[in-house]
């Protein structure tokens, strides 16, 4: 298994770390350069001169382009920032230090973070090199990436982690290394996807297109779950969201819409029964969905469609 060192930004730290536990973080780039690794694998938090100590880690979940405002509504304080105004500024500054674009930041979202207390943190990689902007992946089963993965492991044993919110909502705190796989050859953690990740990703998955009218203006576009968080058997996974304009996102969650398995978007007579109105969606009645995820694992999964068909659309009482 392999991990990836990444220099991080000490105010960014700090500020996190006053409020854990978290059950994900932003990892921000000043600009969308891209990252690559699989999710699942360790992401270490690597302090810059002159603290040069691996400070905490998290598990990669995933990465995509945003514009700061979407990162900052998707994510909140868990960028790393008081107000979006900070963040903003920040993002500028890198940005105009490195001759990159601010127009969007890509999004290192990184799920059960561990920060860790000054005298716990873990010397960095001893050989870590100078000229090393943005990180470097370590190979975990050998030499110093295994010397810091286990270092971290031993230290996460008592620092609180949560996970996604629960059924009533509240972040659940867990003992770290209770809940964490332990080392070992090829294994991947499973990485747990928050609701901030489960925003942006669904966003990107669908290219920032209403998946039923293909609306772009993202103020009035929701990330939507299928079947709602608060069911124990749902998740925040990518198939188990749609992006839908926010009053289709209403609709279908009050029952008077659905989206089939084979991807056609229904209207119940319900709408015309009770308001007298819903011309403007009748008119999509029974029409495929007009966007949809190019990655097979993103699109909507059928089994959460059919549970919505079955237990919100069809059952539904007023």
């Amino acid at each position: 298994m392999r991990g990836y060192v990444a220099t991080t930004d000490f105010d960014w730290f700090k500020f996190l770390r006053e409020r854990q536990p978290l059950d994900e973080v932003n990892f921000w780039q000043p600009s969308a350069h891209g990252f690559r690794s699989l999710p699942g694998t360790p992401f270490f938090f690597k302090l810059k001169s002159p603290h040069n100590a691996i400070g905490g880690y998290g598990i990669f979940a995933r990465y995509e382009a945003a514009t700061p405002r979407l990162a900052w509504e998707a994510f909140g304080q868990k960028n790393g920032a008081p107000d979006f105004e900070v963040m903003r500024a920040r993002i500028e500054s890198y940005a105009k230090k490195s001759g990159a674009p601010a127009h969007q930041v890509g999004c290192i979202m990184v799920s059960q973070p561990v920060f860790f207390s000054d005298g716990d943190w873990v010397a960095q990689p001893r050989d870590w090199r100078p000229n090393i902007v943005a990180g470097a992946g370590y190979d975990l089963e050998a030499a110093e990436g295994r010397r810091i993965w286990q270092e971290c492991l031993a230290r996460s044993a008592t620092t609180p982690i949560a996970v996604p919110a629960g059924a009533d909502g509240q972040v659940l705190p867990v003992p770290g290394a209770a809940s964490r796989a332990r080392f070992g050859a090829e294994m991947l953690l499973q990485p747990r996807l928050g609701q901030g990740a489960f925003r942006v990703a669904v966003t990107a998955a669908y290219a920032g297109a209403c998946a039923v009218t293909g609306e772009h203006s993202l103020p009035v576009l929701d990330a939507a779950h299928i079947r709602p968080y608060a069911d124990l058997d749902s998740s925040h996974e990518v198939s188990n969201g749609l992006l839908l304009r926010t009053d289709i996102h209403r609709l279908f969650d009050a029952g008077y819409v659905t989206v089939t398995p084979d991807l056609r978007f229904l209207v119940s007579r319900r709408l015309a029964d009770e308001f007298a109105n819903g011309k403007a969606y009748y008119k999509r009645n029974g029409k495929q969905l007009v966007s949809l995820p190019e990655a097979p694992a993103d699109r909507p999964s059928p089994d959460v469609l059919r549970w919505h068909n079955e237990n919100v659309f069809e059952r539904k009482v007023a």
